[in-house]
Parts: C-alpha cells; structure tokens; sequence
C-alpha cells in the first residue's frame, strides 16, 4: 500500500469523525421523536399485515417494542422506524 493510499484513507476516516461529531447532526437526531405503534396501528401502516404477524415479529425479537403495563393484560407498543425498515 503505497503512502498516498494511506494518507486517502486516514483523511476519509477523519471526515467520518468529524460528520459522526458534528452538533448540529447530534441535535438533530436528539430532536427525532421515537413514535411507537400498538398492534393495530401496524396492521395499518404495513398493508397485508395482520395482528398475529406482528405478535410473532414481536416475539422473534425482529422489532424493537416495549410493553406497557404487567402480564397478558400489557400493552405492546412497536418502533414505528423499526418495523418499516423491516418491511422496506
């Protein structure tokens, strides 16, 4: 590897850094709101998808969820983002 490719790709890795580090980037992933959906709610963001697939998704671990409350009685609340990009 010759010293110009080295130094190519130390300069890249710092641009990446620097990206990586910049506040306003920062800012503006703190702003993003996590919008979380119930069952139902994903049945009618993905269409063709039904409440039991998504119950088997949750269960899997394939999406990211969060269940409020205790026992079968909980509610389960689903990552909006996470089950798009599963379907995407």
């Amino acid at each position: 590897m010759t010293q110009e490719r080295k130094n190519a790709i130390v300069d890249d890795i710092m641009a990446l850094l620097i990206q990586l580090t910049d506040e306003e980037a920062v800012a503006e992933t703190k702003t993003k709101p996590v919008e979380m959906l119930t069952i139902k709610e994903c049945t009618e963001v993905v269409r063709g998808l039904s409440e039991h697939t998504v119950r088997q998704l949750v269960a899997q671990g394939k999406v990211k969820y969060i269940r409020t409350g205790q026992g079968k009685r909980g509610k389960i609340l689903v990552n909006k983002e996470d089950l798009v990009h599963l379907f995407a």
